[in-house]
């Protein structure tokens, strides 16, 4: 077996195996395995192996051009029960456990003026490798918002629209206050609704439950809810302790329930056999996929512009998009946070959206050793579809890991993807 491109802990060796029965073991390190999470076999002298059964491909399999030596026996379907047994454990976790728990014992949160030019804050995110920051009106003494790449994304679309009122002259002295301002109208223009309100800031307090926090996160779609603590009644004098992120609460799900999985059935499944994540429409059909599950799947071609690549992650509201070639392979992804790379050297003035390619755009924040998002030295995560959900849980748990792509196996052809939302969706049945 030889390690998996870009997913350094698979191991992968692909067999041309004739249609029927199959046994097999692993031999790992000088000792012989079964597979504990595929059907198994005992044998002769209490022999334990996994089983394998292949078949001919008939017409409900997936044309895709791709040939599919191995087709690995579909686990028993969990049950309704089961899965409510799954969800209710863990929601008594989150009920009983609070924001305290996720900050570190030690670190720091930087936050930004509301009256610094916007020009200087994105220079600090791309410096400090962070995609967000809360932000402090000293006038008002509290937090009033948060800054994050999507409003870089946002300003980079207005520069490069001629009838755009903001130039790049006015970048060096707009301020994040008149930005916040300038980003209702557009918003009320974009949405045609004539009333709009400022957003207030989503956060929560160190004694809020894990599970409040989670699904603050999901309604409002944000990445990261403040942490917020005043000693006084009246709120004054706020301190933020820590910027809360699914991916920090799903690191205390699995380090809780880590010595105890099988308490949990629904961890065993494989991913593909749960209705959860965004897969490509053939295989969310082929799955039984719910409508929910077979919204358009956002993914470009490795030829595309960054600018085709800002206006479908504004348009489709997705955090990032899988880079393709033409058999639709994986090449690279795109996230929201690698705007803040065009901050160096003010990469941003001398580009056009339009003329500058997708892998372009990456090789800049490559370039400027842009580190957010990064794991093992590895910015694009990858798994399998037969992966088990706990093994999926595990990944996205890492700082950082906000999605990861489905592929299959040897191709790397994307089949789908899977964030840290669509797991706490699944989780908590929201």
């Amino acid at each position: 077996m030889s390690p998996m491109e870009g997913c350094p802990t698979v191991f992968q060796v692909i067999c041309s195996l004739s249609p029927g029965y199959h046994q097999y073991k692993f031999y790992v390190d000088g000792e012989w395995r079964y597979d504990e999470h595929q059907p198994c076999v005992r044998g002769n002298y209490d022999v334990v192996n996994s089983v394998l059964i292949t078949r001919e491909p008939s017409s409900m399999d997936i044309d895709d051009g791709f040939n599919h030596p191995q087709e690995m026996v579909t686990p028993a379907s969990i049950s309704v029960a089961d899965i409510d047994v799954s969800r209710h454990r863990i929601s008594t976790f989150l009920s009983t456990h609070t924001a305290y728990e996720l900050l570190p014992e030690s670190g720091k949160v930087i936050a930004l003026d509301v009256n610094l030019p916007v020009k200087q804050a994105f220079h600090i995110l791309h410096e400090q490798g962070i995609p967000v920051a809360p932000l402090w009106d000293f006038c008002k003494g509290q937090f009033v918002g948060i800054l994050s790449a999507l409003d870089f994304i946002l300003i980079l679309r207005e520069l490069g629209n001629h009838g755009s009122n903001l130039t790049e002259e006015e970048l060096e002295t707009h301020t994040i206050s008149a930005w916040k301002e300038g980003k209702m109208h557009l918003s009320r223009q974009m949405d045609g609704n004539a009333r709009s309100y400022p957003r207030h800031l989503i956060h929560a307090g160190p004694y809020d439950s894990l599970k409040d926090v989670a699904i603050k996160i999901l309604q409002s779609k944000v990445a990261t809810v403040p942490i917020i603590h005043s000693s006084s009644q009246d709120g004054s004098f706020p301190q933020i302790l820590h910027l809360a992120t699914l991916s920090g609460i799903l690191k205390c799900i699995c380090r809780n329930f880590k010595h105890s999985s099988s308490s949990l059935p629904v961890l065993q499944q494989p991913i593909y056999s749960i209705r959860v994540g965004t897969w490509v429409q053939e295989i969310a059909e082929v799955n039984g996929q719910p409508s929910t599950m077979k919204r358009p799947f956002a993914m470009l071609n490795k030829n595309a512009s960054l600018g085709d690549a800002l206006s479908l992650l504004v348009q489709a509201e997705v955090s990032s998009i899988p880079i393709v070639d033409e058999n639709y392979s994986l090449v690279d992804i795109y996230s929201r946070s690698d705007i803040t790379a065009l901050a160096k050297d003010k990469a941003y003035a001398q580009i056009h959206l339009d003329q500058l390619s997708i892998l372009q755009a990456l090789q800049l924040g490559q370039d400027a050793n842009h580190t957010y998002g990064f794991l093992n030295g590895q910015r694009c995560h990858m798994c399998l579809r037969s992966d088990p959900l706990h093994k999926v849980m595990e990944q996205l748990a890492n700082p950082g890991v906000r999605r990861l792509v489905i592929v299959e196996a040897g191709s790397k052809r994307v089949e789908g993807i899977i964030s840290l939302s669509d797991v706490f969706r699944f989780l908590l049945g929201v």
